[in-house]
């Protein structure tokens, strides 16, 4: 049987889907429930192990999720890593592309539909991200298996807290925190990998020739690790994550969530196999608590929906098998909404009304986001100019009879090939154009790399009005390919009087 108090009146009248309501009453009687809330942050919590479809979903997101992290870095493209965002030099390379600072329209469409996405998996499913994705519930996850490979499982790690210090104690915590400690210092080094050539990385740490700011970022990332994922856990998803605090706007009676089937579990009570507990006006739930033993925020889903819970299905693992060996239909705590349980509605009616107005509109704006951003990517022209007048010398008249007038371009090369680049100048009659330095109309550009070039345009001075007039300055590359790319960026000529 359990200890859980009974519950009053007010609160067996609200539907176990919400979250328990407080009353007046409750409210005048506070002081021993902010004792218990402030006990609960402080009390430490020993989720136990459980088996079941979810758990094997969250074992394979950390997998997943494992190997594109700590293998990324590692992945060479054209002589190059992989992918490497060289904030030294402001180039972001991705495979075989590279970004420079002026692409930052393409992170803001990240962003963007890093949120619609967000929003769209919320209103379906509530906290996936958090249960399966989250790099808090990644870690916990990693660090909890190998808390429970070293000191066993819930009721050996009690025992061990328990019990008096002595040398089995000692060396089982030893070894628990040596591999949590190489855990994340493997973690913070392939940080430090995705911002410096993490070969070149390893060598100097090898050598302990690293720089200032990459010991710092490497043994803060480090100690973050070890700090949320083997003490902190449960406290960074209800005291400190903000989705946790926002996610309420974003679910509605319509979404599926990790419920408890009120309708059918109350009243709860434990039995023997024997007994037909509907004869007993019993409901399925047995009071076992294993619901609230698995649960890494320490949670009773059977108290309704709440903050804390982030979604894992753990506690949907533990009840289904309590369910198979009560020879129970499964389901009593599954993913479902609000209005299944109280409508009682069947699992393929509940998911037709997954498909509501807001649903698609999120899937329509995050469609048009996602198709514009591919599009974007696909028409992505790999030489960039940037015109910049000669303030110093907005134009002079030189010798045969000519006006001239000086730039400044910057020429980018976002492709990994080495380019050779014809100007030309149009929009007036008899333009001409040849660089400062050489007085030649070529220039040659390295791959993933730009050049500051002075430039020089100049027109006949007959028959030229004085003033502003508009001119295009032509840029034309070849690659060795044979391929051309060209790109056009409107300037001004300034005739004197």
């Amino acid at each position: 049987m359990s200890d859980r108090p009974p519950d009053s009146p007010k609160q067996a009248a609200v539907p176990g889907w919400q979250p328990p309501r407080v009353t007046k009453a409750a409210m005048g009687g506070a002081s021993p429930q902010v004792e218990v809330a402030l006990a609960d942050v402080r009390s430490k919590i020993y989720p136990r192990s459980v088996a079941g479809v979810f758990a094997r979903w969250r074992i394979a997101m950390v997998y997943i999720t494992q190997i594109i992290f700590y293998g990324l870095p590692w992945l060479q493209w054209s002589g190059r890593q992989g992918v490497l965002f060289d904030l030294g030099a402001r180039k972001f390379y991705i495979f075989g592309m590279v970004l420079w600072p002026q692409d930052v329209v393409y992170l803001a469409v990240l962003l963007a539909v890093s949120a619609f996405a967000l929003f769209l998996f919320t209103a379906m499913a509530g906290r996936l991200f958090c249960g399966y994705a989250c790099p808090q519930t990644v870690y916990t996850e990693i660090f909890m298996w190998v808390e429970r490979k070293i000191e066993g499982d819930r009721l050996a790690r009690i025992r061990l807290d328990e019990s008096p210090w002595n040398l089995r104690k000692l060396r089982l915590k030893a070894a628990k925190h040596f591999v949590w400690i190489v855990i994340a210092f493997w973690t913070g080094f392939t940080f430090i990998g995705y911002f410096a050539p993490i070969r070149e990385l390893g060598a100097g740490l090898l050598a302990m020739s690293l720089g200032p700011w990459q010991w710092f970022w490497m043994l803060f990332y480090a100690f973050a690790t070890w700090g949320n994922a083997g003490f902190m856990r449960e406290a960074v998803c209800k005291y400190m994550c903000p989705y946790a605090r926002f996610q309420s706007v974003m679910v509605d009676d319509d979404t599926f969530v990790v419920t408890y089937d009120h309708v059918r579990g109350e009243p709860r009570g434990g039995r023997s196999r024997r007994v037909d507990h509907k004869e007993a006006g019993m409901g399925d739930c047995v009071d076992c608590s294993l619901c609230v033993q698995v649960c890494p925020t320490g949670i009773d889903i059977r108290d309704g929906l709440q903050y804390m819970c982030i979604g894992c299905g753990a506690c949907v693992d533990a009840c289904d098998q309590v369910m198979d060996k009560m020879h129970y239909d499964r389901g009593l705590i599954r993913y479902t909404s609000g209005k299944a349980i109280t409508e009682r509605l069947s699992q393929s009616q509940a998911r037709k009304r997954l498909f509501r107005p807001r649903v698609l509109a999120y899937l329509a704006v995050l469609g048009v986001i996602v198709v514009g951003f591919a599009i974007a990517l696909a028409m992505r022209t790999t030489l960039r100019i940037d015109v910049i007048r000669d303030r110093g010398a907005l134009g002079r008249e030189v010798a045969g009879g000519q006006i001239e007038n000086v730039y400044r371009l910057q020429i980018i090369n976002t492709s990994e090939v080495p380019l050779e680049i014809k100007l030309s100048a149009s929009g007036l009659s008899e333009l001409s154009i040849v660089t400062a330095d050489h007085g030649s109309e070529y220039v040659h550009v390295e791959g993933s790399s730009n050049r500051l070039v002075p430039v020089v345009v100049r027109a006949p001075a007959s028959d030229m009005t004085p003033g502003v007039h508009e001119i295009s300055l032509l840029a034309v590359a070849r690659s060795s390919d044979g391929s051309e790319t060209s790109v056009a960026e409107k300037s001004s000529f300034f005739v004197p009087r």
